[in-house]
């Protein structure tokens, strides 16, 4: 049976503040320049979950598209959309959420509602210009 990766484009707004409490408000500014701002900055998110799996002899499908909008809206949009990353968000408790962060911690919480299929790429664009890759290696 023909393996296959499908992807499902989902759009969210939010706010955060990329700050590291171990390091000075000196330092956090020179870091993370304009993205510390004190009271935060938003970004109109753009995330591409991607699945992979052999394809049903019976559906024709990996797994159906909206099943997979249906779960990532579920698990993830809904608690990101239009919240403060740093603090209205259970899954980002204690992280810094940068996109790096935020996109493995996406991938934690839509793993396990993609099976039998396997989540296999997630995509977080920030910016038009600026996007970051996970594809589960080395989850802990």
């Amino acid at each position: 049976m023909p393996i296959v990766t499908i992807t499902r484009r989902l759009r969210f707004n939010a706010a955060h503040r990329i700050h590291n409490p171990v390091m000075s408000d000196e330092e956090n500014a020179r870091v993370y320049g304009k993205c510390n701002n004190p009271n935060g900055h938003g970004h109109n998110y753009t995330l591409d979950v991607s699945v992979t799996g052999p394809i049903d002899e019976r559906t024709g499908y990996v797994m159906d598209l909206g099943l997979v909008k249906q779960v990532v809206t579920r698990e993830v949009i809904d608690k990101l959309d239009h919240r403060n990353l740093n603090v209205d968000v259970d899954f980002l408790r204690g992280i810094n959420p940068t996109s790096e962060n935020l996109v493995v911690a996406c991938w934690h919480v839509i793993e396990p509602h993609v099976q039998p299929a396997r989540l296999t790429r997630l995509r977080l664009w920030e910016t038009e210009h600026n996007y970051v890759d996970y594809d589960g290696r080395n989850a802990s």
